[in-house]
This record gives structure tokens, sequence and C-alpha cells, in this order.
């Protein structure tokens, strides 16, 4: 996970990377850690960039999808080396100006929360999503099916990569969780949108309780993947 923000010409920018690795313990962590230290790195010093020749969105997917191609090749190729296959999912959301924008590619994912709805931002890229695009398999079908965990993309272990990019605006008070699967997978929509609506998020402390609740009860059902969640409510 990543969290970093600055203080820049276009006022206060928040940058969120969620990464979930696969391979492995080790393994997993390695690829997820390089392309958490690229967007660091990104951040740090191509944004600055970005923002002083006037921030295009165009300019920014060109950053993170050459971001993605390298690391894939770096992460793919590392592997071949040593034997193993190793990969990982992103889900990044930047907040600049009064827009956010998000690149993803795997299954975890960014969603707006609201107190009696669930928005999900991203579009996860496994077999049973692509069986419910087909007409295939209903949601409530594909959140029980036993594939439910097969990516057909991820960084460093997948044929190709072509990773999905979405924008919106922001207003005060909006709330926005990035997560990875293992964090999702037993509670429902209705359930997040009661942890997370904006009007129980009323402090950074009321916050963290919360998250940390949620955590704890997903382990109280028995989830064996990993947990991670970032919580975000954007000032009022």
């Amino acid at each position: 996970m990543l969290l970093m923000q600055a203080s820049t010409s276009m006022g206060e920018v928040l940058l969120a990377v969620m990464c979930d690795g696969m391979g492995g313990l080790k393994k997993g962590e390695l690829a997820s850690a390089e392309v958490v230290r690229a967007m660091a790195g990104w951040f740090r010093d191509q944004l600055p960039v970005l923002i002083r020749d006037g921030f295009d969105p165009t300019g920014l997917r060109d950053d993170w999808k050459r971001i993605v191609d390298e690391q894939d090749e770096a992460i793919s190729r590392y592997g071949a080396r040593n034997g193993f296959q190793l990969g990982t999912t992103l889900a990044a959301i930047l907040f600049i100006g009064n827009k956010y924008y998000i690149i993803n590619i795997g299954d975890s994912r960014v969603y707006q929360v609201e107190d009696n709805n669930l928005f999900q931002l991203t579009h996860d890229h496994t077999v049973v999503q692509r069986e419910v695009d087909l007409g295939h398999m209903t949601l409530e079908q594909a959140e029980m099916d036993s594939r439910r965990n097969i990516l057909l993309q991820c960084i460093g272990a997948s044929d190709y990569t072509e990773p999905d990019f979405f924008m919106g605006e922001f207003r005060p008070g909006m709330v926005f969780l990035i997560c990875c699967d293992g964090f999702r997978h037993v509670l429902s929509a209705g359930e997040l949108s009661a942890y997370f609506g904006p009007s129980r998020m009323r402090d950074e402390n009321q916050m963290k309780s919360v998250l940390a609740g949620s955590v704890e009860e997903i382990k109280r059902r028995n989830e064996t993947d990993n947990i991670s969640a970032i919580l975000i409510k954007t000032l009022s």
C-alpha cells in the first residue's frame, strides 16, 4: 500500500495505491513492493513535471501505462531468471484539483461509498467478471464461483497488460475505499456502505476505528487471503 500527499500549485494532491501480490508470500510481496516503489517515484519526480507543464490527463495516463509496462517486463524477467512466476494487481487513485484519476489492473478495487449505496469505480480483470460481462453469470453467482480469484491480467504474470483508466469529479465529504480482494470477499455491498458511509466517518480516529473493526470482522469470518484497505474522505 502507498499513501502520498503534497502541496502543489494545483492545491493538495493525494495518491493512494493498492497492490496485491501473487506467487507465494515472499514472491508476491516482492512484485507488489516493486510496483509501489515505482508509483512512489513517479509521484515524487514526475507528477511535479506534469503539473509544471500544465496538468493533462493524457500525460498522466501515458506515465502510468509506462510504469505498468516497465514493471511487467521487469517482474516477468526476474521470475523467468529464477524459475518461478510472480505478479501483482494494481489499483491507484490520484486526487488533484477537483477530479480523481484511477488506474487498475487485476481485481483490487476502488469504491465510492455513500451511506446507503456503494459504487465500484474499477472493473475486475477476472474470469468471473468476463462471464458476467458476457451475460453468462450474475454478480451473485460470480461472488460464489470457485474461479473468482483467477485473474485474466496482472503485472508480471500475464500474456498482456491493458490497464483500465477512469476519471471523475469529487466533492467535499465523499468517501473512497481502495482494497484488495481479500478485504471484500466476505463483506456484502450493504455491509461496506454501512461500515464506511460518510455520516459515520466523522474524523480520522473514527475512520481508523471502523476500518480496524471491519478487518477483525473479516478475520472472524475466516478469510484466509490478504486483507488490506485504504479509506479516504475528502475534506469538507
